[in-house]
């Protein structure tokens, strides 16, 4: 019977390194949770009248538990890697069906699909016509290489400020290329339905018949739009807001080829205090067409493409899922994982809500075995173990053969 106690000791132990040694050998394996081996007493005999003095006949292996604490998050720089904090997995799909997982490193392949090593799909709420993200479905992440088409301007907001002690200019009438016929100027690019540039000036000049009154002019590629527009201001500097505080020199066609532009101008945040002129900002609505540049994930797992002229493309919104006992989930390798009936089904969530934890993109979530110190500690203490059972046999070993020597 001790041989057969100490060969217990002896699995058992050799079964505790074979976890250990596999979560040493997955430190560096991005999203890897390890395992703890848990064992319990074996007795020959067992009921409710088992003696006080029965003495146990060994150990057994009972459960190998998955232990899915967060690892560290460590910075890669490369959008396409994806660390999540706290609770939840990602939706990954294959031919085989869904499975989730902790590891984020993933990449584009050769149709725009965001794929993990082993080419599975990695899956996201697909975006609606209206804005949002439709959570009753899923989709594969596809990331759109095309270009971005281009917007006619058509609102502009200035942020400037007249000078309060401007004089009316003594050039004679309102000439754009000769500066003695005005006082200021703003200059800023717009753009038309083609995303061609021009070069728009609103030209500032001070009234001579009335106070706190400017004329604004504008030109296109250098050419007048229209006829000058008025603006006034109050006692205290602020634009006394005609027509919405909005100007509106009427169309024009700097592009044969595009559109007519027509430009509303908003000038509700030009001023007239002190006596410096400063345009300090415009707000342009249009841009020209754009290539795709990168691609922005959000805390929330909102995926969006940017592009060169700055717009952004929602592509979806990365789908999380979490489950109502971690420890029952089946695993299908050291980073995926599939449901079963002891975990329960999948329950959809995104991320930055609830008790599902946040994307951090440009970043990965590295193996919770890192804290090699603590594994080395494991397996010394089961290679211990390992030696006092098979100390166990051979002290056994002697005791056998006295008695064998005993009867000779």
């Amino acid at each position: 019977m001790p041989f057969d106690i100490a060969l217990s000791g002896i699995n058992a132990a050799s079964s505790d390194l074979e976890v250990t040694a596999n979560n040493i050998a997955n430190v560096n394996t991005v999203g890897f949770k390890g395992s703890r081996a848990e064992f319990s007493q074996v007795y020959s005999v067992a009921g409710e009248n088992l003696s006080a003095t029965a003495a146990g006949s060994g150990v057994r292996l009972t459960n190998i538990a998955q232990q899915f604490g967060d690892g560290n998050v460590t910075q890669t720089g490369n959008s396409y890697d994806f660390a999540l904090s706290g609770a939840g997995f990602f939706t990954l799909r294959d031919g085989a069906g869904y499975s989730y997982s902790r590891a984020g490193n993933f990449h584009p392949d050769e149709n725009g699909n965001i794929i993990n090593g082993t080419g599975q799909f990695v899956q996201a709420y697909p975006p609606t016509a209206t804005g949002g993200f439709d959570i009753s479905s899923l989709a594969d992440l596809k990331i759109t290489n095309g270009s971005s088409p281009a917007k006619a301007s058509a609102g502009i907001g200035i942020t400037a400020n007249l000078p309060s002690n401007a004089t009316a200019p003594t050039g004679g009438a309102f000439d754009p290329t000769d500066d003695k016929t005005y006082n200021n100027l703003s200059t800023f690019q717009a753009y038309d339905s083609l995303g061609a540039s021009h070069t728009v000036n609103l030209y500032y000049v001070k009234d001579a018949t009335a106070a706190n009154t400017w004329n604004v002019s504008m030109t296109v590629d250098g050419t007048q739009v229209g006829t000058p527009q008025q603006v006034a201001f109050n006692s205290g500097g602020a634009l006394v807001p005609t027509n919405g505080g909005k100007l509106n020199f009427g169309a024009v066609s700097p592009n044969p080829g595009a559109a007519p532009m027509d430009l509303t101008i908003d000038m509700n945040k030009v001023t007239q205090f002190g006596n410096t002129f400063a345009t300090t900002a415009v707000l342009n609505d249009g841009y020209a067409a754009g290539t795709f540049s990168k691609i922005d994930v959000a805390k929330d797992g909102t995926v969006s493409a940017i592009y060169s002229n700055g717009v952004s493309t929602p592509l979806g919104q990365l789908a999380i899922a979490t489950f109502a006992n971690n420890q029952g989930l089946r695993q299908l390798n050291d980073t995926n994982w599939v449901p079963s009936s002891e975990s329960g089904q999948p329950i959809r969530g995104v991320a930055n809500s609830g008790d599902v934890g946040t994307i951090q993109a440009g970043s990965l979530e590295s193996s919770n075995t890192a804290d090699l110190t603590a594994q080395l500690v494991n397996m010394i203490k089961a290679q211990r173990n390992y030696q006092a059972n098979a100390q166990v046999i051979s002290t056994d070993d002697k005791l056998t053969q006295t008695i064998i020597n005993i009867r000779n």
